[in-house]
C-alpha cells in the first residue's frame, strides 16, 4: 500500500488546506486538522480518477527524504504539519 505525503497549512483560521507535493492540484481541506486528514482520500479518488480519463495513473509517491532534497518542497516540509495518507484507503479493500 501506498503512501503519500500531505501537506497540511493552517492558512485560515476556521479551515485547513492539505495539499499533496506529488500530486500537483489535489487538494483537501475541512474545518480542522482531522477532517482535512479525512477528506483526504476522497480528493485521491477523484485524482485517480481524472488521470485515468486521461489514461494515466497515479505516479509513485516520493519518500519523505525524497521530498526534503526536492527545492520546491523542503520549505514547505519545515513550516507546515506533514502526514502520510494511505493509498488505496484501508476501508477500499
Amino acid at each position: 500500500m501506498a503512501q503519500y505525503v500531505a501537506i497540511i497549512e493552517d492558512t485560515d483560521p476556521d479551515a485547513v488546506s492539505l495539499w499533496f507535493p506529488d500530486l500537483p492540484g489535489c487538494i483537501s481541506g475541512g474545518d480542522d486538522i482531522d477532517e482535512a486528514m479525512e477528506n483526504a482520500p476522497e480528493a485521491l479518488a477523484f485524482y485517480a480518477q481524472e488521470l485515468a480519463a486521461d489514461g494515466r495513473e497515479l505516479p509513485p509517491p516520493r519518500t519523505l527524504d525524497e521530498l526534503r532534497a526536492a527545492p520546491d518542497v523542503a520549505d514547505d516540509l519545515g513550516n507546515h504539519t506533514v502526514v502520510l495518507i494511505e493509498w488505496p484507503p484501508l476501508d477500499a479493500e
